[in-house]
């Protein structure tokens, strides 16, 4: 496979962890998902294991390990934007009755570190830790450059039948430093989002934003 950081044996652990992100994966599966040979992708299953990235189930299967919830917790409680908006987006949630969630920029993509989800049964599912684009979804837009309004709105532009809106968070300095986001299916948030809870979302956003200032 080609490096992507110039350290080829990094590249090819990240592969074994990105390979289990969806579900577990016997040893044949994770050949097949990491294209890397068997002798390599056994090794740093293994060795990856040892440090607890890495853990095996009862049926032997290769799984994320449990030392990852800890870092990635880590990872979120270090940003304060992040420590701040539980609240808000609590707040937000039981306004809108629809899923909440917490976007930030990392590279050409945007991570969600944190995310409530509606409890109706139809209702939208963004995990924690998802890496989606910067060129759709109105968090996406947001954080690629869009901010100069107070709220944006996305009908079906990532996914069908989705909708959301989504307003810019702003540090002291007046940066862009997160987005927050609801977002539902169209029978209930309908063609106009924004008219239905772009309010809201401004207040959650402003709300975050006193949190940190």
């Amino acid at each position: 496979m080609d490096s992507v950081s110039g350290v080829g044996v990094l590249d090819k652990a990240m592969a074994v962890l990105g390979a289990l992100e969806a579900e577990p994966a016997t040893l044949a599966e994770l050949l097949e998902r990491t294209q890397l040979p068997r002798a390599t992708a056994h090794r740093l299953a293994v060795a990856l294991e040892v440090h607890g990235l890495v853990r095996r189930d009862e049926d032997r299967r290769f799984g994320l390990g449990l030392r990852l919830i800890g870092l990635g917790r880590d990872a979120a409680t270090s940003m304060p934007v992040w420590a701040a908006a539980r609240p808000a987006l609590v707040w937000l949630h039981e306004q809108t009755g629809e899923s909440v969630q917490l976007f930030v920029r990392d590279g050409d993509a945007r991570v969600c570190v944190e995310s409530i989800e509606s409890v109706r049964e139809l209702r939208t599912i963004v995990p924690v830790g998802a890496r989606l684009p910067l060129g759709a979804g109105s968090a996406g837009r947001i954080l690629g450059g869009d901010a100069g309004r107070a709220w944006v709105q996305s009908v079906g532009e990532r996914e069908e039948g989705v909708a959301s809106v989504s307003a810019p968070i702003h540090d002291r300095a007046g940066s862009v430093v997160a987005a927050v986001s609801v977002s539902g299916p169209l029978q209930r948030t309908t063609v106009r989002p924004g008219a239905k809870y772009g309010e809201q979302v401004v207040e959650a956003a402003r709300q975050i934003e006193a949190a940190i200032s």
